[in-house]
């Protein structure tokens, strides 16, 4: 029987106004199917008119400006329900769904539900839960001693992964699929024995580690920045906040 990583896999990516997972919101978004390594991937890809200003920062990093948004872009609310179905049907089939620092995106489309459906993210999901994979927690536990950056550019690189168009949500949702791919094949004798359920519920145990290890980073050189914990999925905050 194949290893979960020689099987189906999905993969979320998105684009956004900014890095604020309270306050941005999603300008495009992408899901990609792939039922084995060798298959080409099924794409779905949306594009969104946010309702309020792109800074040009965004703009810059994903090229989608304010004019393609305005006239291309479809209205928040009809979007967020598609990719929650979208996902929640992924969730229905047991496809493990591949999301590079997934703490960013589940909480920014979870957070756009509420803004535009009032519902949560988890609402769709029903009876089931995301079985999550995310290259950037998955990398830094199992190659915890490797120096230098661990974004997906660099985890393309460090993994031989061609990355087509970097920001571009669906090509992104592709790399980082095939990130964990590769991955799943360098450390087999680790992965294997584990399923992918097990593997999410082992991912938020790392990555509170790590929130940790870098939370002291922080500290030691005098930063403030909080570090949060949570994965894959932020906690909402009190309507105080």
């Amino acid at each position: 029987m194949p290893c979960w990583y020689e099987g189906p896999l999905a993969a979320f990516d998105t684009e956004t106004t900014g890095i604020d997972v309270e306050q941005d919101r999603i300008v495009s978004a992408a899901l990609v199917v792939q039922s084995a390594p060798a298959a080409v991937p099924r794409i779905s890809r949306w594009l969104v008119n946010p309702g309020v200003p792109v800074p040009e920062e965004a703009i810059a990093v994903h090229g989608l400006t304010q004019d393609l948004l305005n006239r291309e872009g479809r209205w928040p609310a009809p979007v967020m329900e598609e990719v929650a179905r979208a996902l929640a049907a992924q969730t229905a089939a047991d496809t493990p769904l591949v999301v590079m620092n997934a703490p960013f995106d589940l909480t920014l489309l979870d957070r756009e539900l509420r803004r535009h459906r009032a519902k949560a993210l988890a609402d769709y999901l029903g009876f089931g839960s995301l079985c999550v994979l995310d290259p950037r927690v998955l990398d830094k536990h199992l190659d915890r001693y490797r120096k230098g950056r661990r974004t997906l550019a660099d985890l393309c690189t460090h993994y031989e992964v061609v990355l087509s168009a970097a920001h571009d949500a669906a090509a992104d949702a592709v790399a980082a699929l095939e990130v964990v791919r590769a991955l799943g094949r360098r450390f087999a004798a680790r992965l294997d024995p584990l399923s992918p359920a097990e593997l999410h519920t082992r991912q938020a145990v790392w990555h509170a580690a790590q929130a940790r290890g870098l939370q002291s980073w922080f500290a030691h050189n005098g930063s403030d920045e909080a570090v949060d914990p949570a994965w894959p999925l932020r906690p909402e905050l009190p309507a105080a906040a």
